[in-house]
């Protein structure tokens, strides 16, 4: 018997208070997620302004010594440059942007000779596009002023974080989430397990969890892997041999982006299940915008849910 999975007829208003929770938690939070982004990266970009010169001399030893700076230089120019025009513009390898934007690094078997050549490049490309609405010292020829240039590093950190907002929303969300997922299991006696303490999943003592743990399984072909689930939680009254809860943590802002990612929960259970059996658990804890069609995909899997807003349905997990 499930908890919320088999309770179809419940579905419907569920959604409904799941999207009117998450709606509240946005307006009230998401916007000092954002800010605090913003003012982190905001000093990033003024870092990567003084080593260019403020985009005045933009030298391939610079992008060499400093390679995670050129996403910023990406959102410095008129239009923002994405990462595959840059690689069109200046005729150099995707797999050196990719490299430097990815792994924050250079290629590390590049030859050197190619490596500054295409550099240099890039920097040209960025010299010539750097938007003189923002850099608006560079039509004066001179550095700028204290007040322009942090006034253009807020302006790059705006251009920086609306491209990845929703992963920001998403990362502060599933954060409050586990928090309060913690804040449950300890008002109930469960503990936080130590670093170290357990040298698996498996070997947790009872009445203990842990957030972001790796649970080996076997692909095809025999080949071991770890996949990275939310929480694993102990039962109190866990024998030897059993299986901690296995929750994922889930948050969307539409309905369109959970139907689009919703085998990726099936596919986890698929594994687990392979390769530990028919006892062991892999059930979401949701926030936002999920659908019937969603709950239903799901469910037909075997996987069942705690909405946030009735955060007490834990219980009825047997913690």
């Amino acid at each position: 018997m499930g908890v919320n999975r088999d309770k179809v007829d419940l579905w419907k208003a569920d959604v409904s208070k799941s999207v009117d929770f998450y709606n509240e938690w946005f307006m009230t939070f998401a916007p000092k997620a954002f800010r605090e982004t913003r003012i982190e990266t905001t000093k990033h970009v003024e870092l990567a302004l003084q080593l260019t010169e403020n985009l005045t001399n933009i030298r391939p030893e610079t992008l060499q010594a400093n390679p995670s700076v050129l996403p910023m230089l990406r959102m410095a120019t008129c239009p923002p440059i994405a990462r595959d025009r840059l690689i069109g513009l200046a005729g150099v390898s995707p797999n050196l942007v990719k490299n430097m934007e990815d792994e924050k690094r250079v290629p590390p078997t590049m030859n050197k000779a190619d490596l500054m050549e295409q550099l240099n490049k890039i920097g040209n490309i960025i010299e010539k596009m750097a938007d003189p609405d923002i850099f608006v010292w560079k039509q004066r020829t001179d550095n700028g002023t204290k007040e322009e240039v942090h006034r253009a590093s807020t302006i790059v950190a705006d251009r920086l974080c609306g491209a990845v907002a929703n992963p920001i929303i998403r990362n502060a969300q599933e954060k409050r989430q586990l928090a309060s997922m913690k804040a449950w299991l300890e008002a109930r006696g469960y503990r936080e397990l130590n670093l170290g303490e357990a040298k698996d999943f498996l070997s947790m003592p009872a009445g203990t969890f842990s957030f972001r743990f790796n649970v080996p399984i076997t692909m095809n072909g025999g080949k071991k892997i770890n996949i990275p689930v939310d929480s694993a939680i102990m039962r109190k009254n866990a024998k030897q041999g059993d299986f901690p809860a296995l929750f994922e943590a889930k948050s969307a802002g539409d309905f369109t982006n959970t139907n689009k990612r919703r085998k990726e929960e099936a596919v986890k259970m698929q594994q687990l299940r392979k390769t530990y059996g028919n006892k062991i658990t892999f059930d979401l804890f949701l926030c936002g915008y999920f659908d019937s069609g969603y709950l239903g995909y799901e469910a037909a899997e075997g996987i069942d849910w705690v909405w946030e807003h009735r955060i007490d349905d834990l219980a009825l997990f047997g913690f």
